[in-house]
C-alpha cells in the first residue's frame, strides 16, 4: 500500500449537519481499506451563517426528517445518534478545528465536535463548550480560548466557503475525489459525490478514477 496519497477526498461539512456525521463512517470505511494512499481534506460550509436564521430544532420538520431519514440511516452505519434540542451556529467550530490542525490533532477534535453536538447534545456554537471538548483532545485551553477571541482562524473558514461557492456547491455533504496524475499524463477529471452516499459510490469513483486498479490494492 502507498505511504503517500494518491486518492484526494475533499469533503465540505458541517457540524451541524446530520448527514454530514453520517458520512464519517464511510470515510473511515475508505481510509481504512486504502490507509494512506487516501488523504481525506475537510472543508467549512456553514449552512447558517450569521446574519441567516437558524431552525427551530423542535420544528415538526426536523422530526419528521430525524424519524424518516436520520435515525434509519445512523442504525445502517453504526451511529447512536440523538436529536439535539439546539441550532448552534458552527463558525467557531470550523476555527477550533483549524487551531487544532496546528498540532496534529485535527482528526480527534473534529470527530469530538461531531459526536459532543450528536451523541451528547452539547451547543458546539458555545466557546466554552468548545474549549473544553478540544482540551480532552489534548489541546491547550487557553491558547485555544486566545485564538477564538482573536479570530486568528476567521479568515479561512471564510476562504473555504467562498471557494465552495466557486464550485457551485449548494449543499453538504459534499465530496470531491481527484487523483495525482500518472507519469507524462493529464489527470482524470474530479468526480463529486453529493450527500451522505454509501461506500459503494465512492469506490465506483475510485474505478473511474484508476481504471488499470488502485496501486497497490
Amino acid at each position: 500500500m502507498a505511504s503517500t496519497p494518491l486518492l484526494y477526498v475533499d469533503v465540505w461539512s458541517d457540524f451541524v449537519c446530520p448527514f454530514c456525521y453520517l458520512e464519517t463512517p464511510v470515510l473511515d470505511q475508505l481510509r481504512n481499506a486504502y490507509g494512506d494512499a487516501v488523504e481525506v481534506r475537510w472543508h467549512a460550509f456553514e449552512l447558517r451563517p450569521e446574519p441567516a436564521p437558524l431552525l427551530d430544532p423542535n420544528s415538526d420538520t426536523i422530526h419528521e426528517a430525524w424519524e424518516k431519514s436520520v435515525r434509519p440511516l445512523a442504525e445502517e452505519r453504526g451511529l447512536l445518534m440523538r436529536q439535539p434540542s439546539v441550532a448552534p451556529r458552527s463558525r467557531k467550530a470550523f476555527e477550533t478545528v483549524l487551531f487544532a490542525r496546528e498540532s496534529g490533532r485535527y482528526d480527534h477534535v473534529h470527530r469530538a465536535i461531531f459526536k459532543a453536538y450528536f451523541e451528547e447534545g452539547i451547543d458546539i456554537g458555545d466557546q466554552d463548550a468548545l474549549i473544553d471538548i478540544a482540551a480532552t483532545c489534548g489541546i491547550d485551553p487557553e491558547l485555544l480560548e486566545e485564538s477564538l477571541d482573536d479570530g486568528t482562524y476567521t479568515d479561512l473558514v471564510i476562504e473555504d466557503e467562498e471557494f465552495a461557492k466557486q464550485l457551485g456547491i449548494s449543499g453538504v455533504p459534499f465530496a470531491v475525489l481527484s487523483r495525482e496524475p500518472a507519469p507524462g499524463q493529464e489527470p482524470p477529471p474530479p468526480i463529486a459525490l453529493r450527500g451522505a452516499a454509501p461506500i459503494q459510490h465512492y469506490e465506483a469513483a475510485i474505478e473511474r478514477l484508476f481504471p488499470d486498479g488502485f496501486p497497490g490494492s
